[in-house]
């Protein structure tokens, strides 16, 4: 087998061998940089394979045995919910040389990170990540209280080479989503009352028209009606197990 698989080869064999393991789904997406493999945890949680790279993004033990899954070498949260910012998940994951960066509401928890900031833009681990806005309009816990407030939490556009990948965290069909360019590659939450309805997740992709887009977060939602709504759109819709 040694001889037959060396480098990044031997590592997204072996990466391959553990996620089916486990049970999870993957795509495989070719970059300039080199096949970008998407591996579908659940809910929001992701794991983007790159060029010998493993990014966790919001890392759930609940979700995985993170025991058995690669070693991070960047770990990106959203936000500090509990559904999506886990320290048992990322302590499992995390070595000495893991870059770690997280929105700011995560800071009374998490220690030794880079901070994000709606608009930050970065280089970690070798990839550009843009923290952009992710927040609620309409939801409300009570009143005048979003499920989510505006610039609390992130989404993150990562670049791969010649792709450009939107994880967009816990929001709605915010006007900034209009801003977002060359987007190939999006994941956009489909729950109530957290997120978005099929309606908003089909407003928001027409909005900034990525190639895929990939539902996910989206609990007991129908997903054939975003399949429906997206229909002659230009639009690939691809449903994995995200719920």
């Amino acid at each position: 087998m040694a001889q037959l698989f060396t480098g990044v080869s031997m590592f997204f064999l072996v990466f391959a061998l553990t996620a089916v393991a486990q049970g999870f789904e993957t795509d495989t997406i070719k970059t300039s940089a080199g096949d970008l493999k998407i591996t579908f945890i659940g809910h929001g949680t992701l794991i983007l394979s790159c060029a010998g790279k493993v990014i966790h993004v919001d890392p759930v033990s609940q979700l995985a045995d993170y025991s058995k899954l690669p070693k991070a070498d960047v770990i990106l949260v959203t936000h500090e919910h509990h559904d999506h910012f886990d320290l048992k998940a990322l302590d499992l994951i995390r070595t000495s040389k893991t870059v770690v960066a997280a929105s700011e509401s995560c800071a009374g928890q998490l220690k030794d990170f880079i901070i994000m900031k709606n608009g930050d833009v970065k280089t970690i681990g070798g990839f550009k990540v843009e923290a952009v806005p992710a927040y609620n309009i309409v939801h409300m816990r009570s009143k005048d209280v979003p499920y989510h407030p505006k610039n609390v939490g992130n989404g993150y556009v990562i670049t791969f080479g010649d792709r450009r990948v939107y994880i967009a965290g816990d929001t709605e069909n915010i006007p900034e989503m209009k801003n977002l360019e060359a987007i190939d590659i999006a994941f956009l939450p489909m729950n109530l009352p957290y997120t978005m309805t099929p309606e908003m997740v089909a407003a928001a992709a027409k909005s900034f028209e990525p190639k895929i887009l990939y539902p996910y977060h989206f609990s007991d939602t129908d997903t054939s009606r975003i399949v429906e709504l997206l229909k002659d759109t230009g639009i690939e819709v691809r449903i994995r197990k995200m719920n």
